[in-house]
């Protein structure tokens, strides 16, 4: 008989705040993370928009050897799972004696790989970039420095499925307990947020150009959406056995209804309603739901004028005739990248365990797609007992998960 699944602990580092309570009131009272940096017009870019993410001081809770190894987005996830273990309750003591798998979504480390090429160009020494650079460029550099640094010795590898990547993890994370393979797993995804990952993003026009007013710029579902906002950070999640919580003490956050997913199968650009709705339909099968029984969508929704609107079919063709309630995060984090599957959740489970749904904001001027659908303007206080969150992204990958209130 298949298991259930929980989460009981989850952390958080992005441009909403950097610890669980300020994320909350960012979430509530529709605080934007989004600046303007000069610096990327200044190295070339269109758009100089950006989420803010604080940098972590790691000195004093790891040694030289341990920094040295960390890309900037294992830096991010490194903190973000100091809170989750911590909120999970799970100490020194039971890493050393249990075995915790982890899987993280991860898709680029682009600054390492810059660094290291400008040591070259300017010193032509390989022996000077530094012996940490190749375990910050490679891209399971957030699972090599996580496990390393936590003693994991359970399932570990990264999923690399562009802005998908961060749901994915927690979907594979939640089959892997499912089915017996492992009893916890830490899952999530991290995204660094430096203007060397994002060059080639800006070059096919994809950013925002509203410039005169950062936090206005991300305008998921809006009419006059003009692109999207880079951010970044990294959220992380522990995943467990139901049982296995129970008997350990461990304080429920949630369960792990369901997980869908789909490849569109078209050009690598493209979105697909159909993509969307199979990924979404195969979540509420495997959580034996309706699409009336779901209070709330976390939108995958990135303020771009082609993904939103095939997201908006989508979203009608199951959803138009259902009370359900629907926003990004987004509109205030920018999209999170390959974190932004992990941080939704992360971000959905705050909504759920204090009674509100966080607003799209920014959504003034519906379009003829959004225009049906029950998007969230403004905060909006309710019990909230069933979470589906979409995550899409290039190659037609697409991933949905479903949470839901422990019962």
């Amino acid at each position: 008989m298949a298991r259930r699944v929980v989460i009981t602990g989850i952390g958080i580092w992005s441009c909403l705040g950097t610890d669980i309570n300020t994320v909350k009131e960012s979430l509530y009272h529709g605080k934007s993370g989004i600046i303007y940096d000069e610096k990327r017009m200044e190295y070339g870019f269109r758009s100089g928009l950006t989420g803010y993410v604080e940098k972590p001081v790691l000195k004093g809770l790891l040694d030289r050897k341990q920094r040295s190894n960390l890309s900037e987005e294992a830096e991010y996830a490194y903190m973000a799972t100091r809170q989750a273990f911590d909120q999970a309750k799970v100490d020194e003591e039971y890493l050393f004696n249990n075995e915790i798998g982890c899987i993280f979504g991860n898709d680029s480390s682009a600054k390492a790989v810059i660094d290291a090429n400008s040591i070259m160009d300017e010193k032509h020494d390989s022996e000077l970039i530094g012996a940490g650079s190749i375990f910050q460029s490679m891209n399971s550099t957030v699972n090599m420095n996580l496990c390393a640094i936590f003693h994991l010795r359970g399932i570990n590898f990264t999923v690399s499925a562009a802005c998908a990547s961060g749901s994915h993890s927690i979907g594979l994370g939640y089959m892997m307990i499912k089915q017996g393979l492992q009893d916890m797993v830490l899952c999530g995804g991290a995204q660094e947020t430096n203007m060397y990952s994002m060059t080639s993003f800006d070059a096919i026009r994809t950013f925002s150009l509203r410039t005169d007013d950062p936090t206005k710029a991300s305008r998921p579902f809006d009419k006059d959406r003009d692109g999207l906002i880079p951010s970044g950070g990294a959220a992380a999640l522990v995943l467990e056995d139901y049982d296995h919580a129970l008997a350990r003490g461990a304080h429920i956050l949630c369960e792990v209804g369901g997980y869908g997913f789909s490849s569109n199968g078209g050009a690598i650009s493209q979105p697909s309603d159909d993509g969307s709705v199979l990924a979404m339909q195969r979540a509420m099968n495997d959580a034996g739901i309706e699409p009336s029984e779901i209070d709330y969508i976390n939108a995958h929704a990135t303020s771009t004028p082609q993904g939103d609107m095939y997201e908006a079919k989508a979203l009608k063709r199951l959803f138009a005739n259902e009370h359900t309630l629907i926003s990004s995060t987004k509109s205030m984090t920018g999209h999170e990248c390959w974190m932004a599957g992990a941080s939704e959740i992360v971000y959905s489970i705050i909504m759920m365990q204090n009674n509100f749904v966080a607003p799209n904001i920014n959504f003034e001027n519906p379009d003829e797609y959004s225009k049906d659908l029950n998007i969230v303007a403004k905060t909006k206080d309710m019990n909230i007992d069933c979470v589906l969150s979409n995550s899409f992204g290039f190659g037609g990958t697409n991933s949905a998960l479903i949470i839901k209130k422990i019962k």
